[in-house]
């Protein structure tokens, strides 16, 4: 176990990553743990309201996040100072991501529906996070061999065609299947052969004159939503709390 510990983890300096992705975990589960107990009207925890004014959990969040990224860029990938810096930044993220439909909104969304974009958000940043951790790389290139890397041509193919797949994915309207084919190429295939959904910017231009496409555009994406949309909210219910509104 420590040999492991030290081969993947140690060595490569991926603990301040790792610690960082550990403390972003814990930091929103507590977060929405207090809120939840705040808004039931439970235990000794209540909003910060100085002066009248209601203090968002978002403000140390942004502070814990300048401070820990001033120590990381002050310091090293090893150390401990490295370890505090990741630490203070994963804590930070946790505060500011648990509060990102109110940064997206400007509105204190909190507690409403449009308010669990916040939850979805901290899921695919903590995917994204274990991706890397895994010793994923955006666009595949880890998946190179050693001689393929040293052919700058095949990095360059690699990464472009890639590249291409994760932003016809976006072009599509399937931004989730895009951000994680960024790491995992095939996710991004996938999205990219599919069918557009309707409103998206493919569909609308290239489906205009193709009224057979547009409507199976529109079944496949009202039946993949009815599916699946239940489910994400259940899970991000569980999670974060059912909304009030």
């Amino acid at each position: 176990m420590d040999h492991w510990w030290f081969r993947n983890i140690v060595e490569p300096g991926k603990l301040p990553l790792l610690l960082a992705l550990g403390s972003f975990v814990f930091t929103f589960l507590v977060t929405r743990a207090i809120t939840r107990l705040i808004r039931a009207g439970k235990g000794p925890f209540r909003n910060v309201t100085p002066g009248g004014v209601h203090i968002h959990h978002v403000v140390p969040g942004v502070i814990l996040m300048v401070v820990g990224g001033f120590i990381a860029l002050a310091g090293g990938r090893r150390g401990f100072g490295s370890g505090v810096a990741a630490v203070l930044f994963g804590m930070g993220v946790g505060l500011v991501l648990d509060e990102f439909a109110l940064i997206l909104h400007l509105d204190d969304v909190y507690w409403t529906e449009a308010g669990t974009k916040s939850v979805e958000i901290v899921i695919l940043t903590a995917a994204l996070a274990g991706l890397i951790l895994c010793g994923f790389l955006p666009f595949g290139v880890n998946e190179l061999s050693p001689d393929e890397t040293s052919d700058r041509l095949q990095v360059v193919r690699t990464v472009g065609a890639n590249f291409l797949f994760v932003l016809i994915a976006l072009v599509k309207g399937k931004a989730r299947m895009a951000v994680v084919g960024t790491f995992v190429p095939f996710v991004a295939l996938f999205g990219a052969v599919r069918l557009a959904r309707p409103n998206s910017p493919w569909a609308k231009r290239l489906y205009r004159d193709r009224p057979r496409a547009r409507a199976r555009a529109t079944v496949r994406a009202y039946r993949h939503d009815l599916r699946w949309n239940t489910v994400r909210r259940k899970i991000e219910y569980v999670i974060g709390g059912a909304p009030s509104r």
